[in-house]
């Protein structure tokens, strides 16, 4: 039993460096889509991208501190955030509001994803705080999906 959990830790601090790095990733993004953003509807995305920013960018630290509380090690680098996360780079400065929403909503159902997986993987560790703090990152993220999927309605 103590090695299955051990194994298990182990799987959810990976699983953890994981979604640190998709954060920081969809941090990125959603900041460039902030800048970026052309068009009729510049105003209202261009403070829902940033409040969206905002919220992805204060998970952070609380997801790098749960790595640490579990004994393992966070990402270092640019690099090993590139190495872990599931979000694609995207370096246009020119791309279409629409696209913009469809990208992100697509990148943050990424996360949702996730997430949920990670809920079995907490409770193999027998880590309670963590299983606690996914049901509300979920939340989050289902509310940012819901927010750009409805803007595609």
């Amino acid at each position: 039993m103590a090695d299955a959990q051990t194994n298990s830790k182990g799987a959810l601090i990976a699983e953890l460096n994981g979604l640190l790095a998709d954060h920081f990733a969809l941090f990125i993004k959603t900041k460039n889509f902030h800048w970026h953003v052309k068009g009729p509807r510049f105003r209202d995305l261009h403070l829902l991208f940033d409040d969206q920013a905002i919220q992805i960018r204060d998970q952070i630290d609380v997801i790098g501190e749960r790595v640490r509380k579990q004994g393992g090690d966070t990402l270092t680098s640019a690099g090993s955030v590139s190495k872990h996360t599931q979000i694609k780079d995207q370096d246009s400065a020119s791309l279409a509001a629409e696209d913009m929403i469809a990208e992100l909503m697509a990148d943050n159902q990424k996360v949702v994803e996730r997430l949920k997986r990670m809920k079995d993987l907490a409770e193999q560790a027998g880590d309670n705080a963590t299983d606690g703090l996914l049901d509300d990152w979920t939340d989050m993220a289902e509310e940012r999906v819901w927010f750009l999927k409805s803007l595609l309605a």
